[in-house]
């Protein structure tokens, strides 16, 4: 019998929702310890800003990754470049940069909390910089963003994660914008060509569909965060999206991949669709869920 495998998308620093959520799934008991066996449980990133305790979700995902008899491991976002980019670069201005920026000034923009930063330690940085912004599991792609910015990186998962590892191990103030300005980036597989430009990028880094969180699924369909009760399956089956919105009140959604379907009510929409293309066109490397 096959393990079991589960994704979680953005928390956002909701370390008590997530816990609840990961318990109703049977992944931990009451008390916040492992209970899944041989499951696997992906995070696909940005554990912190906008909510109460990032750092908490950091460590407590650290914790089951130390203690589970499974597998847990867990993927970059767009959020921990950012919380990392201002830990070691403050409100230093981008060199090149058309109008002032600096990690300090995106970070406030994007709900950072003093208390994220205050608590980072070096344990934290450490496991943070480890992780992979892509990874291939039974043929799901998991991903972060939303975005075909990856490939800039590299043709390969492998590539791809080598060349983010040495970004966030190095000094390089440009380049760590470039990592963040990249990954704020999304809506690559919403309107007509979705379905294609999925296809494109599963044939050049390995897998049978999308998983990715960061794109936020009341957004997409134009509905509020608290009417969303599932992942949206999208792009002709080649794409999930399992970001239900946490920190907008939407539900901290675990999501059993090898049973996952589209929620009620959440089929494509192609003026969502349309409207996405021109969010995405924007590239706004200041704001970025």
């Amino acid at each position: 019998m096959e393990r079991p495998l589960f994704v979680v998308g953005d928390v956002h620093g909701h370390l008590a929702e997530l816990t609840r959520a990961l318990h109703t799934s049977g992944l931990v008991d009451a008390d916040g310890t492992w209970s899944g066996g041989e499951a696997e449980l992906w995070f696909l990133g940005d554990f912190v800003d906008r909510g109460p305790d990032g750092i908490g979700v950091i460590e407590f995902v650290m914790r089951l990754a130390e203690q589970s008899g499974g597998r847990v491991d867990a993927l970059v976002g767009n959020h921990e470049v950012l919380l990392l980019g201002m830990h070691r670069f403050g409100d230093e201005n981008v060199p090149g940069a058309p109008t002032p920026r600096s990690f300090a000034r995106s970070w406030l923009l994007n709900g950072g909390l003093r208390s994220d930063q205050d608590r980072l330690t070096d344990e934290h940085i450490d496991w943070l910089t480890t992780r992979r912004v892509l990874a291939e599991v039974d043929g799901h792609l998991l991903m972060h963003s939303d975005t075909l910015a990856y490939l800039e990186w590299g043709g390969t998962i492998d590539e791809v994660n080598r060349a983010v590892r040495d970004v966030l191990r190095g000094d390089d103030l440009e380049q760590w914008w470039e990592c963040w300005r990249k990954m704020t980036t999304r809506y690559a597989f919403r309107g007509p060509e979705g379905p294609a430009v999925a296809t494109e990028l599963l044939e050049v880094l390995g897998g049978r569909e999308v998983v990715h969180g960061h794109s936020v699924i009341a957004d997409q369909l134009g509905v509020p965060p608290q009417q969303i009760d599932g992942p949206l399956r999208y792009a002709d089956d080649k794409v999930l999206a399992v970001d239900a919105g946490l920190y907008s009140g939407g539900p901290c959604l675990v999501v059993r991949l090898d049973d996952a379907g589209p929620a009620d009510g959440q089929a494509d929409d192609p003026a969502a669709g349309d409207q996405a293309k021109g969010d995405q066109a924007k590239g706004d490397q200041a704001a970025g869920d």
